[in-house]
């Protein structure tokens, strides 16, 4: 499955670089995360529970962040297993400033499999795309909030 990744911030590319390099960040934006753990230089392990349609579970994933150019690009490297199946998948994301905005774009790749790959081509599709656009929104909050303190 692929995914084409569009986002704006209302940040400066450092800014977005800093929230997408950052645990914690990362922590507060990803859905269902309830903990995440650096496990060494650039990489991180998660704990999530996270839900498609009717098919729920718990998951255990490891990120790793990668070809990191700041403020300009990075890859994110994800690995996630669970009861329900598991997920690799990467994504090669780039900043670039547009006017007092970030403009973020990529492509990201992803395999399923196990029970959650039965769940069909379609809903899986929508369920990424809105789970992307979750993420960057609270990323987005998550930046802003942070300028504010």
């Amino acid at each position: 499955m692929k995914v084409s990744l569009s986002h704006r911030f209302a940040a400066t590319p450092a800014q977005v670089f800093a929230a997408l390099t950052d645990p914690a960040s990362l922590q507060r934006s990803i859905d269902g995360c309830e903990k995440m753990l650096k496990t060494g230089e650039d990489a991180y392990e998660a704990h999530l529970k996270v839900g498609l349609g009717s098919i729920r579970g718990s998951y255990l994933g490891k990120i790793r962040i990668t070809a990191k150019q700041p403020p300009e690009s990075l890859t994110l490297e994800i690995n996630g297993n669970g009861a329900t199946g598991f997920v690799k998948a990467t994504a090669q994301i780039r900043l670039a400033a547009k006017g007092d905005q970030t403009e973020l774009s990529g492509e990201g790749e992803g395999t399923l499999g196990g029970i959650i790959a039965a769940v069909g081509s379609r809903l899986l599709e929508a369920a990424a795309k809105k789970m992307t656009a979750d993420f960057f929104t609270r990323l987005g909050a998550e930046i802003t909030s942070s300028r504010a303190s």
